[in-house]
């Protein structure tokens, strides 16, 4: 995977895969993107980009990301995970979130399901102000003209539609699971090794 150009709303794919689900099978032998669950954000002629949802920088809290930030906090009783959306741009942060939050720089990507990719978007969460379903990610996965294209085709990925019942479960370490079950066939048969003798 390689960094995109920002991808161009004017220049969608035949099938734009903005919305859905990708769920790496076991043709993914990268260990960033191995078992890992990509909603994507934008998909385009030039490219695609979208952020891993099951997997958490278990190295960061929420409390010393606010801290990094200067942004006070109310009291905040649940524990706040920060994912690991991706290894394009690390230091960057994104937030998927349910669509009762609204700010000029929010993106609806379908209609359950945004994104805000500022510091306001923290502040509010931070300040119980925010949206009512959320994820934290820092970074982003990212694909090249016909990249995505050429791995789907390949297997290594499988798309489902978009969910944000689980884009938003707090057990980050089933989700993988819940999507595979959600198949209509075993993930298991795709094989690393098809067509090897």
């Amino acid at each position: 995977m390689m960094k995109p150009r920002t991808p161009s709303r004017r220049s969608k794919p035949a099938k734009s895969l903005a919305g859905k689900i990708l769920i790496a099978t076991p043709m993914i032998r990268d260990e960033r993107f191995e078992r890992s669950l990509i909603y994507i954000i934008a998909h385009s002629t030039q490219g695609a980009m979208g952020i891993i949802f099951n997997k958490v920088v278990e190295s960061l809290t929420f409390p010393f990301l606010l801290s990094q930030l200067g942004i006070k906090a109310a009291p905040i009783t649940e524990k706040q995970r920060i994912h690991f959306g991706g290894p394009v741009e690390t230091r960057r942060g994104f937030v998927l979130h349910s669509n009762d939050y609204n700010h000029n720089a929010t993106v609806n990507i379908d209609d359950n399901i945004c994104l805000t990719a500022t510091i306001d978007i923290v502040r509010d969460i931070a300040t119980l102000k925010g949206p009512k379903d959320y994820l934290l990610a820092l970074g982003y996965a990212g694909w090249g003209r016909g990249q995505l294209e050429s791995e789907l085709s390949s297997t290594a990925w499988i798309e489902i539609p978009g969910d944000s019942n689980l884009i938003f479960s707090p057990d980050d370490n089933d989700k993988w699971q819940r999507a595979k079950d959600s198949l209509d066939f075993n993930l298991a048969q795709i094989s690393p090794f098809s067509g090897s003798a």
